[in-house]
């Protein structure tokens, strides 16, 4: 949620806020609008609620006449104070419905624009030349169904579209990389957790995936909870309603799970093999820090996904995500892409978001610093997203004869394995 300070005192830097994002500023006149009639009827309820209180002074020293006639006034009172606690429920209602969908303002630094706007960073690596090498390379389901390790055919048959089974040496290589990824961010210092994936509506909203992204939700019918689309949700649910000291700041956390996404108008998109589906494993990056150091713990994220990809011996870029192309809750974005051989581009493979104090507001986490108990930032970069990374792997580092080298990094994590071979057909 955005600062109600800000909003109240400088509407025009949220109505640029908006514009930046390609979004209508007519929710913030909306918001100021709503938030004029809270304060109003607060001070109703108020100067109601005084009243009451100095009729039952004078109630309990009058007598006779004067009595009945404050009994006849506190009893009309009541209704009224009823009345105006009602009005005051439904405007604080009405106000926090409207703020609660006003993005995250974006950074000054971030472009601009929407999905194509984009601003490319660095190249890291060279795209590997394969008409050089002289042969065609194998997209990642021939691939997959070469070396045993991905089964789309029984996913979809089991599941439906989008679906799918990792088999054999794809099982394996999943295990590998997420035992590879915990042990980065051990080292790195952060807190290794397996969180919940269902949730409920309170951390879905909190984290801000019940707005713009609402579409995109899995929602258990007939109960109230959600599954979750990044372990992001948990995590930042996991200090809610908490007042954290500030010595203890910052928090980092590392978690495997699940993640469910319906994947909402993407009808047409990457229908194809497993670049984008409904369920897939990850290992999410999660810090709770101060606002002052936000910005450069973003940078601290970033550089240990880069090093992630680097150790997987792949080519990537680094891009600074637009403005209008942000999630609800994002400040700045930076997404990490690799080259994928088949399709001739980049493909987004990590990002890493600070979100500032937006999620903080919304779920009430707190720091206590020497001059008072205030807001804190949270910040969230995925290390490992499993299908794409092994898209990436398998395209990259095919050998002529199916085979896939492993790279030097993972290896021991693939009981010493070198080179993933074609398997007998199935």
């Amino acid at each position: 949620m955005i600062d109600p300070k800000v909003l109240r005192d400088d509407p025009d830097r949220i109505r640029a806020a908006q514009a930046k994002r390609g979004l209508s500023a007519d929710v913030v006149d909306d918001a100021l609008a709503a938030d004029g009639r809270r304060r109003s009827a607060i001070v109703e309820f108020e100067r109601l609620r005084g009243e009451q209180k100095t009729l039952g002074r004078q109630i309990a020293t009058a007598s006779g006449e004067e009595k009945q006639a404050l009994l006849e006034r506190t009893r009309r009172l009541s209704a009224e104070v009823k009345e105006a606690e009602a009005a005051q429920s439904q405007a604080e209602e009405t106000y926090r419905a409207l703020v609660m969908t006003i993005p995250n303002p974006a950074a000054e630094e971030a472009p601009a624009g929407g999905e194509d706007d984009y601003v490319v960073l660095e190249h890291v690596g060279k795209p590997r030349d394969f008409e050089a090498e002289g042969f065609e390379p194998r997209d990642h389901v021939e691939l997959g169904r070469l070396l045993g390790a991905i089964d789309i055919d029984r996913g979809a048959k089991v599941s439906g579209a989008r679906f799918y089974y990792l088999t054999g040496v794809g099982a394996d290589l999943e295990l590998a990389l997420v035992s590879m990824a915990m042990d980065q961010a051990r080292r790195s210092g952060f807190t290794t957790m397996i969180p919940p994936t269902l949730v409920k509506p309170r951390a879905m909203e909190g984290t801000g995936f019940l707005g713009q992204a609402a579409d995109d939700v899995y929602r258990v019918e007939g109960e109230d909870m959600y599954l979750v689309g990044t372990s992001e949700v948990p995590l930042a649910a996991y200090h809610s309603d908490e007042i954290m000291e500030a010595e203890s700041l910052p928090r980092r956390y590392a978690a495997f799970s699940p993640c469910f996404r319906k994947e909402a108008g993407s009808y047409g998109k990457d229908t194809r093999g497993i670049i984008r589906v409904h369920w897939f494993d990850k290992v999410e990056m999660f810090s709770y820090t101060t606002l002052d150091d936000a910005a450069a713990e973003h940078q601290r994220l970033l550089g240990w996904e880069k090093e992630w990809l680097e150790k997987l011996e792949l080519a990537y870029r680094v891009i600074d995500t637009a403005a209008g192309d942000l999630g609800l809750s994002a400040q700045r974005k930076f997404d990490c892409e690799a080259w994928i051989p088949t399709q001739g581009r980049y493909r987004e493979l990590t990002s890493t978001s600070n979100c500032t104090d937006f999620q903080t507001r919304r779920l009430d986490i707190r720091g206590r610093f020497p001059d008072g108990v205030r807001p804190i930032a949270t910040l969230n970069g995925t290390l490992v997203a499993i299908p794409r990374t092994i898209v990436a792997i398998l395209e990259t580092h095919q050998q002529t004869d199916g085979s896939v080298r492993v790279p030097t990094a993972l290896q021991p994590y693939l009981q010493g394995r070198e080179l993933l071979e074609p398997a007998s057909s199935r």
